[in-house]
């Protein structure tokens, strides 16, 4: 006979970061009557990460101020968060979760939120004391302790994670060396414009950029880091390393009960997985975008909060909110960069404003169409590109390249 499952609840939701306490809040909203229970892997209440890499990192925000709720909410609220527990294995026929402390939960509806882990350095060398990583609360105060004594940090990737994390330890006052393997920063997420804006913008603030650089060793004496080997034989010196190569989703246990995975999680535009019962949001999911023209994965916040804005709403038995357009931000110094919209496939490139002024921004279309905008320090053109991009309009591109003429006023009758 089975063993009987010690917990149960209507809803259970697997991850504590932005995708599993948003769709906590959302069911709240509907006024969702079912039990719901949040499983997380952290020994801490749920956080917000994007701090952990700008404010919380250099120091400007407290450690109090991550909290998504406190810790009130959780024992008094109608949601059961269980800390410090992982799920080994799921049953799906007998709807049940196995947990790594021994005991079973059964569910109505299962929603993995679980996020993903940073991709671990594949060089030699890389399990030395004084190679980090920033996912996890754990992992930015590692590098803060580790930063007070260290003058030299390297950092492996040049993409948002890798430069707020140059921008932070410089503030800090260290030495930073940027190592990318690809020919420009920012090279997957936006055009060679932005790229060469961020990399001056680094370089003036006295960060090294080194493009084109392959590490292939982290070399160390007594256990801990005291260099970057790079393909061609060079080495640089460092007493501290953060590698930001990007994510890898956290879906072996949902692949392992015969979940369809292909880079995350497949599901349907309702978030259903391949799984009877069992949806998925978040990081972790390779979903169909109105704005993507296909199965995508998308890391943001935003992306998290639609995804659970979206299943609260089916699971309470109303309409979903219409799809909204992807967005993505990165705060590095001064400047604020905002993206709105998702730059793949387009077919044009227009320049509004000039790249070495205080703000600027690069649109993105396709057939005509405004797709993706990229503002550098340009709130207004930022909020006025998201609701031509999501409306399909086609835009003027002389009138668009002119800065003195608001967005929405460049659209084509």
């Amino acid at each position: 006979m089975a063993q009987a499952a010690s917990l149960q609840a209507d809803v259970v939701i697997v991850g504590a970061g932005h995708a599993g306490v948003q769709l906590v809040s959302a069911l709240a909203k509907h006024r969702y009557a079912g039990s719901i229970l949040l499983i997380s892997d952290e020994t801490v209440l749920p956080y917000e990460r994007p701090p952990l890499s700008k404010g919380y990192l250099k120091g400007t925000e407290k450690r109090e101020a991550l909290d998504f709720r406190d810790a009130r909410y959780w024992t008094e609220g109608p949601t059961r968060l269980l800390l410090g527990t992982r799920v080994q294995s799921i049953d799906p026929g007998a709807r049940t979760l196995q947990l790594d402390d021994g005991r079973q939960v059964a569910y109505g509806d299962l929603v993995w939120a679980a996020g993903g882990r940073a991709r671990r350095l594949p060089v030699p060398g890389a399990e030395l004391k004084g190679v980090h990583y920033i996912r996890s609360l754990e992992d930015a105060n590692a590098i803060l302790d580790a930063a007070r004594d260290a003058k030299h940090a390297v950092i492996i990737g040049g993409g948002y994670i890798g430069l707020e994390a140059a921008a932070s330890l410089r503030s800090l006052g260290l030495e930073v060396v940027v190592l990318e393997a690809a020919p420009r920063l920012l090279a997957r997420v936006t055009s060679a414009p932005v790229s060469a804006y961020f990399k001056r913008l680094h370089e003036d603030n006295g960060v090294e950029i080194r493009l084109g650089a392959l590490a292939e060793a982290v070399t160390g004496e007594a256990g801990k880091v005291t260099g970057v080997g790079l393909a061609g034989g060079a080495r640089i010196r460092t007493d501290l390393l953060i590698a930001g190569i990007g994510l890898v989703p956290c879906v072996d246990v949902l692949e392992a009960a015969g979940c369809e995975v292909s880079d995350g999680v497949v599901v349907d535009a309702q978030f259903r997985t391949t799984l009877p019962h069992v949806h998925a949001i978040g990081d972790c999911t390779r979903w169909v975008s109105a704005h993507a023209g296909g199965p995508v994965r998308i890391e943001s916040i935003p992306n998290a909060t639609e995804h659970a804005q979206i299943l609260a709403a089916t699971l309470s038995g109303v309409a979903p909110p219409a799809p909204a357009v992807p967005w993505f931000w990165s705060d590095q110094y001064t400047v604020k960069f905002k993206t709105a919209g998702l730059m793949a496939g387009h077919d044009d490139m227009l320049l509004r404003g000039a790249v070495d002024g205080d703000a600027f921004s690069v649109g993105y279309l396709k057939d005509g169409r405004l797709v993706a905008l990229d503002a550098v320090n340009s709130t207004p053109d930022f909020a006025q590109a998201k609701a031509l991009i999501a409306q399909g309009l086609q835009v003027d591109p002389g009138r668009f390249r002119d800065p003195g003429v608001k967005l929405r006023d460049t659209v084509m009758a």
